[in-house]
């Protein structure tokens, strides 16, 4: 068995005195481990850093088995991302979600939103709105995203300005306004079409709902919690808007 992928480092663990076994997200093959033997070499250490990008070549005798990698570098990232507190807790929040999904399936979209984030972790307004957008790709992909493209209750498409924390879906100002203290504030940059850029509050409130669905979603039905980087990543965007 052999195949042929682009991906980015996630994560690594010693294997033995000299290898590791490397964890990647790849574009078509999903979240994959293998092992890299003499990946704990001087030469191989540099390049296993979670957020480098790779080509992947991964081989072994049978589908199910662990498997070999051979790793090219591409776009070696993992140093400009430790500079500060933004690229290293983005990275570990991320990867940390990507480990919800099955190992081995392909999410291309994942991937090259992923992708696209871990270039724009310099700046936090960027940082902060990318990361929202791939939590709400996240829970999409799971199973459980939020139709935000019209009134849950008139079906609607304008003045949507709140969110159902039940059904995760948009509510417009007229339907919503009896109940308008139990609603989500919809923020304004999620609004389909909308070219504004988001403002610090605005991150901080959608930053709340990503986390309510996931805890209600996801982490709450398997008594597990969210990552503590995604909390470090989310103070330090905010931090950085002050």
């Amino acid at each position: 068995m052999e195949w042929v992928d682009e991906g980015i480092i996630l994560g690594v663990r010693k294997h033995g005195e000299t290898s590791a076994v490397v964890e990647v997200m790849t574009r078509h093959h999903g979240r994959h481990m293998g092992l890299v033997r003499g990946g704990r070499s001087r030469k191989m250490q540099p390049v296993l850093q979670p957020g480098n990008s790779a080509d992947i070549v991964w081989r072994a005798r049978l589908d199910e088995h662990l498997g070999s990698f051979q790793i090219e570098p591409v776009k070696m990232r993992a140093a400009q991302l430790m500079e500060g507190p933004i690229g290293i807790y983005g990275v570990q929040a991320m990867a940390a979600m990507l480990r919800l999904l099955p190992e081995r399936d392909p999410h291309e979209n994942l991937y090259e939103v992923f992708e696209v984030i871990i270039d724009h972790l310099d700046k936090p307004a960027d940082a902060g709105e990318l990361f929202l957008r791939f939590e709400l790709s996240m829970l999409n992909e799971l199973g459980f995203g939020l139709d935000l493209t019209k009134c849950a209750s008139t079906g609607s498409r304008e003045e949507l300005i709140y969110i159902s924390p039940k059904s995760g879906r948009a509510v417009s100002a007229s339907a919503g306004a009896p109940w308008k203290d139990k609603l989500f504030k919809y923020p304004s940059f999620l609004v389909e079409g909308s070219v504004s850029a988001a403002t610090r509050s605005e991150l901080k409130d959608a930053f709340e709902i990503t986390n309510h669905f996931f805890d209600r979603h996801i982490y709450g039905p398997r008594a597990s919690e969210p990552p503590m980087s995604r909390e470090g990543f989310v103070l330090a965007v905010l931090k950085g808007l002050e």
